[in-house]
């Protein structure tokens, strides 16, 4: 089943759970609900919002994540679900045990994927891979020669123009892909506990501070489709402003365009299951083939797209 994202933006949300129904209450509308059992990815960008605690409760409980934003509508704080496979401490013991070669095979796999998304994202926009097909095929296990940051260097002056800089502070494009990878990320962990597996134990990221190293490892393939979501934005004369709730829906709706992912066509959101599924089978039970994305959406929506609920 494809989950929802939704994202409540309206000041003075109330949320409330009825007879396993989100109830949703906001200032001069009507009283609206929403099945818990379809809710994927749950986003609050309202600093009044308030909420009992049995909303917590039945969404973690029902597998979903809830993440809450700050004042510049990017998220600060996100909740994952603890119990989330019936094999759950046999994949983490074997997680652990994973090897080096089978890690490093891992992120080899994962690095080629993204660089190969961010060739096919300028192919679609200017014509030309920028000799990012070549340089993906190159990639070692470990990635030793950090191809990876050499990608960058090409990708981004030819997406976004020669004086772009990546900036996680910044407002405009930079804002955001700050969103949009975000919500990803969000997506990626609730993926990367479905399939059993430790969040924080990653591949290539290990960052102390970091509890989701492994779905940051994940997102790295992933990344691309924000990009190409963001670019077609910008072409199209979308606002550059997160205040806008449009941008932020266009965004949102990313999750529901139709992928290829290990060779099916699926929602980019179950295609999220399936990689992380993937990756579970290559930490413990040293499998080499990765289930990850092969080129841009196919151009149709498997469900409309999802905005503010």
């Amino acid at each position: 089943m494809i989950r929802k994202t939704v994202e409540f933006g309206t000041p003075g949300t109330r949320l409330s759970v009825a007879h396993r129904q989100l109830v949703i209450e906001r200032p001069d509308q009507p009283k609206a609900t929403l099945p818990i059992e379809d809710l994927g990815v749950v986003i609050v960008d309202d600093g009044r919002a308030i909420y009992t605690q049995a909303v917590f409760v039945e969404l973690l409980a029902a597998g979903a994540t809830v993440m809450v934003t700050g004042r510049d509508h990017l998220p600060v704080g996100m909740m994952l679900p603890l119990d989330a496979h019936h094999v759950q401490t046999e994949r983490h013991r074997a997680q652990v045990e994973a090897s080096e070669p089978t890690r490093k095979r891992s992120w080899q796999a994962l690095v080629r994927a993204k660089i190969g998304q961010q060739g096919a994202v300028l192919a679609h926009f200017t014509g030309h891979d920028g000799g990012l097909g070549p340089m993906a095929r190159r990639v070692k296990s470990g990635d030793p020669d950090n191809l990876e940051a050499q990608a960058a260097q090409r990708y981004w002056p030819r997406l976004f123009g020669a004086d772009f800089r990546r900036d996680r502070g910044a407002e405009g494009v930079n804002a955001l892909l700050n969103y949009g990878y975000a919500v990803m990320r969000a997506a990626t962990a609730r993926a990367v506990v479905g399939a059993g597996l430790i969040p924080s134990l990653g591949v290539f990221h290990k960052h102390r501070a970091n509890p989701f190293c492994l779905a940051d490892d994940l997102l790295e393939p992933f990344r691309p489709f924000v990009d190409w979501r963001v670019k077609g934005h910008v072409e199209g004369g979308g606002s550059l402003s997160l205040d806008d709730k449009a941008t932020r829906a266009a965004l949102l709706s990313l999750l529901n365009e139709t992928v290829v992912v290990g060779g099916r066509r699926t929602a980019l959101l179950l295609a999220l299951h399936a990689s992380a599924a993937s990756l579970c089978r290559a930490l413990t039970a040293s499998e080499r083939q990765l289930a990850l994305p092969e080129g841009l959406p196919l151009g149709q929506d498997l469900l409309e797209p999802l905005g503010e609920a």
